[in-house]
């Protein structure tokens, strides 16, 4: 086979529906029609596969570049493929390793596409290992998902700018301002994330300092301090003498948290092997408490007797199971209960740790110190907290053991001694 053709356009579309015999034709000017056999599992008896050749000469060497099949490109637009190599080839360059360039180049375009809603998500995902649980993963998610995607989520993450993150903002910022102080960090975060990617390049349009701080009013100008609602200590008595009456997962996990003094994903995340009931002994792991560190909870006989009187579920681990398969109850739930009880309102569950704190002080002599450790609540005094190497737990049993007491339908009418 004659490899140097001496002209050119020498094939017709005709032939080149008609070539059914393995070989290759050539049409002049380097392009070559490729008829083969076809390898395909479903081919039969004498099926054949056509494509489109360039061979071309490059530093004294015949090299071979495929332009496409047949069906994608027809004779006249091979001979434009074709004669486009020829012109890289005239100018001395490599039509396949330009072709090589140009794909990885489209590839790196591509790439840079991506938008603020997949930064987002891959942010969460490098993240999330090192986050204390999966309900702060869920957190972020839901924040973004409710206030940033709407405006940014299709955008690719390199045309974010200030106008998008004010958007953002202004509405909510005088309004929900915590809410809005989260969304604001935590866009910044994924856009800090996009450009140590090489996604985006410039000044990240959600920071706070010299840049968002001239266009927002400061937080403390506009947030009011929420402390949540606390029912009075003396009136506690006589509510959880209704609550004991209510016969429902949901009172028994508000009852339990109260006596615990817990805070609301700490009891309903509390999962069979954290107890030793011989030790009346609850230890809540690091990893499911705010201030990731263990926290032991010394347990009333009333705490043991909720425990133990609870429904299981088959194959979950979870204490108060939830309405949903191998799920704990409903971080909802126990205010939900709040809300439908008569007389009861504005009262929220983590407001009980405040009517616990406000009888500790009032009618108890426990030292402050104590109090606090059985609220888990790190000392903000670093000479005091450098002294208390323990976590008091005999000292914390005596309080605790009191607080079942004032909490029963009997309250004790006297100052609790230490």
């Amino acid at each position: 086979m004659d490899l140097m053709p001496r002209t050119i356009n020498k094939l017709s579309a005709i032939e080149v529906a008609k070539k059914t015999k393995p070989g290759t034709y050539g049409d002049g000017g380097g392009l070559y029609l490729q008829v083969a056999k076809s390898t395909s599992k479903v081919a039969e008896e004498g099926d054949v596969t056509k494509s489109w050749l360039f061979r071309f000469m490059l530093a004294g060497k015949a090299r071979y570049m495929g332009l496409g099949d047949v069906q994608t490109f027809n004779l006249k637009e091979a001979r434009e493929r074709a004669r486009a190599a020829r012109q890289l080839v005239t100018d001395g360059k490599d039509p396949i390793e330009d072709r090589r360039e140009r794909t990885a180049a489209l590839r790196a375009d591509d790439a840079k596409r991506v938008t603020f809603k997949q930064a987002s998500e891959r942010y969460i995902a490098a993240h999330s290992a090192g986050w204390k649980n999966a309900k702060h993963a869920e957190q972020w998610k839901n924040t973004l998902e409710t206030y940033a995607w709407p405006v940014i989520g299709d955008l690719p993450v390199a045309k974010v700018e200030t106008a998008h993150i004010t958007q953002i903002l202004e509405p909510i910022w005088t309004t929900k301002t915590e809410t809005a102080s989260r969304v604001r960090g935590r866009v910044e975060m994924v856009l800090d994330w996009a450009k140590a990617r090489h996604y985006r390049s410039g000044d990240n349009p959600a920071r706070w300092r010299g840049h968002l701080d001239k266009l927002l009013p400061a937080r403390s100008k506009v947030a009011k301090v929420e402390h949540h609602a606390a029912m009075p200590y003396a009136e506690l008595p006589a509510f959880m003498k209704r609550l004991r009456a209510m016969d429902s997962i949901s009172a028994r996990a508000l009852e339990f948290t109260i006596l615990t003094a817990v805070r609301t994903g700490e009891a309903i995340g509390a999962t069979e092997g954290e107890f030793d009931f011989e030790k009346k002994l609850w230890t809540i792991p690091a990893e499911r408490m705010k201030a990731d560190r263990a926290h032991r909870v010394p347990l009333s006989d009333r705490s043991i007797a909720i425990l133990k009187a609870l429904p299981r579920e088959a194959g979950s681990p979870y204490m108060f199971a939830g309405a949903r398969p191998k799920k704990p109850l409903s971080n909802m739930a126990m205010l939900e209960l709040l809300r439908g009880m008569k007389g009861i309102e504005g009262l929220t569950v983590h407001g009980f740790r405040s009517t616990f704190r406000d009888w500790a002080a009032e009618r108890s002599n426990f030292p402050r110190e104590i109090a606090e450790a059985a609220l888990a609540h790190v000392l903000s005094d670093k000479t005091e907290a450098a002294y208390q190497r323990g976590d008091m737990l005999d000292k914390r049993r005596r309080l605790m053991t009191a607080w079942a007491g004032y909490c029963g339908t009997a309250p004790t009418p006297n100052r609790v001694s230490a």
